[in-house]
């Protein structure tokens, strides 16, 4: 082989080498979410693949096939840690079931960040970044007792489903702020109370926030405010209070705040929301992970990532924005 032909080969080798060895040096950060169709989730993602972007980090991504689907979760989990993810952020769709492969993760020196959803236990996990989905409900609840200027309450409730604290936070957040008496925000059992006249389960989904509306409607049709686990629930919820010729005389609160949530504050499906900021919950978590691989140190506790409750018509003595507020800010853009 000519002597220059042998050096370029030597440099391509040697520039290969290089190459493997800065993407070694890449951090590489995971990110699991309850599914990838919610446009929650597709926001989270979106944020943490601007912020990958900007520290120069791999992401890798996975989710669930549907809210409660903890074995796809597992699996991402395992598959990350062998692709060399040294942080895995999680919002994780079975708080308890899902703690062992954290465990098992942690053991091996990866750090991983909770996001939206505590764990149960929640320090199973490094860090916390969430709303205080307590607080997202304690708004609503204040902002529909007021909206309902001392009628007496008749209250359906489209929980998420059984267990699962974000959803038990923000029902009870939201009986507290009515002014019934609730659980506290450490207690996973949904509260009751005699004005809740239907409680139904409706996964976040909005065909699911339909058929429950309608099974409530059945069983008790003298509704006057409903609260709803997510702004997709509370679309099911009109479409079923609509059919019913039922829509004029019901105030619907929920939680999210995404684009087409507040879209629906605007029209006066929603009457009010609390506007959560998941771009924010990830960006935070991809810095964070940055940090771990390059400078060793790892984040705890809980970070609060905000809520802010959007009306546009305000009530007394309850502070909000207007939907013109929040779709400058719908879900951190």
């Amino acid at each position: 082989m000519p002597k220059f032909a042998s050096s370029l080969l030597a440099a391509a080798v040697l520039a290969g080498i290089a190459t493997v060895a800065a993407g070694a040096d890449q951090p590489v950060i995971g990110l699991i979410t309850k599914t990838d169709t919610n446009p929650f989730f597709v926001k989270m993602k979106e944020g943490a693949t601007e912020m990958a972007k900007a520290r120069g980090a791999k992401l890798l991504t996975a989710a669930g096939k549907q809210d409660g689907d903890n074995a796809a979760q597992v699996t991402a989990i395992e598959n990350m840690i062998t692709a060399g993810a040294k942080t895995i952020m999680i919002t994780a769709n079975d708080s308890k079931a899902i703690v062992p492969a954290i465990q098992k993760a942690r053991a091996k020196g990866v750090m991983i960040i909770a996001l939206d959803s505590p764990t149960d236990p929640q320090d199973a996990t490094d860090a916390l970044f969430a709303t205080d989905n307590y607080k997202a409900g304690i708004l609503i609840g204040e902002y529909a007792k007021a909206a309902l200027g001392g009628k007496p309450a008749h209250i359906v409730t489209l929980d998420l489903f059984p267990g699962h604290p974000v959803g038990a936070q923000r029902h009870n957040g939201f009986m507290k702020g009515f002014g019934l008496a609730a659980p506290d925000a450490k207690i996973n059992e949904l509260g009751k109370a005699p004005e809740i006249i239907c409680q139904a389960d409706s996964y976040g989904d909005q065909a699911k926030g339909q058929t429950a509306m309608e099974n409530c409607l059945q069983k008790n049709p003298d509704v006057n405010l409903v609260y709803t686990i997510n702004e997709p629930a509370a679309a099911g919820a009109y479409n079923a209070l609509k059919r019913a010729g039922k829509e004029k005389g019901v105030i619907i609160v929920s939680v999210d705040g995404g684009c087409a949530g507040i879209r629906n504050v605007k029209a006066g499906i929603i009457q009010a929301t609390s506007q959560q900021y998941p771009l924010k919950m990830a960006a935070l978590g991809v810095s964070a992970g940055v940090d771990y691989a390059t400078k060793g140190t790892k984040v705890s506790g809980y970070t609060d990532t905000g809520v802010t409750l959007i009306a546009d018509k305000a009530m007394p003595g309850v502070e909000s924005k207007d939907s013109k507020v929040g779709e400058s800010l719908c879900w951190g853009k």
